[in-house]
């Protein structure tokens, strides 16, 4: 198996991300005001971020789409609250991560008819396996697996989405200093596991 590096951890520098944010945010406003144009910019610049976050909180992968769908519904007639006081991402994310949530509870409520794949083959099956890095991205879902929920959710959102920690902390609904703990033991466990992967395999006689 190839073992990826981590993602390297995001600075507060970036200009790049912060810019994106503040269009989306502009974008979310406009179309609070029925602005069809803003609207669609806004879905554009964040379906992939949700599908990715969705996909990796969510246990079922055939929900996922379905969940990323409700999501938008759910923000887009919530836009006239929104003011802005926090980044549309961050704002987006959260209410991505209570439809998942609820979709838990609905199915808790209901019979479970069969089994479902995890989550990690929703990931890999919309990953384009003819790209370079395929394996490597593979190979850190495998590694992600292995991680506390609570853990993978703070590593994805802020090492993988990019999103900052104060942000992370709002999408996940708990303090900053639990989302950095939160990521530094998840950063810890997947160098561990690396480390191990990398270490020659010991015949045993």
């Amino acid at each position: 198996m190839i073992t990826p590096a981590l993602p390297a951890p995001r600075g507060k520098g970036d200009k790049r991300s912060a810019s994106l944010d503040e269009s989306i945010t502009a974008w979310a406003l406009a179309a609070r005001h029925g602005d069809a144009d803003a609207v669609e910019h806004f879905v554009r610049a964040l379906q992939r971020d949700v599908q990715r976050y969705v996909a990796h909180l969510c246990g079922d992968p055939q929900a996922a789409d379905d969940l990323v769908q409700d999501t938008f519904l759910r923000a887009l007639g919530s836009l006239h609250r929104f003011e802005g006081r926090s980044s549309a991402r961050s704002w987006l994310l959260s209410i991505a991560r209570r439809a998942v949530i609820d979709s838990y509870r609905y199915a808790a409520a209901r019979p479970r008819l069969s089994d479902v794949p995890d989550w990690r083959l929703a990931i890999e099956l919309a990953q384009p396996i003819d790209l370079p890095g395929f394996e490597d991205g593979v190979a850190l879902l495998d590694l992600l697996a292995s991680l506390p929920d609570e853990r993978r959710e703070a590593f994805v959102l802020t090492q993988m989405l990019g999103l900052p920690y104060a942000e992370a902390a709002e999408a996940s609904d708990c303090p900053i200093g639990t989302v950095r703990s939160r990521v530094a033991r998840a950063r810890a466990t997947l160098t561990d596991l690396l480390a191990e992967a990398d270490e020659p395999a010991v015949a045993t006689v």
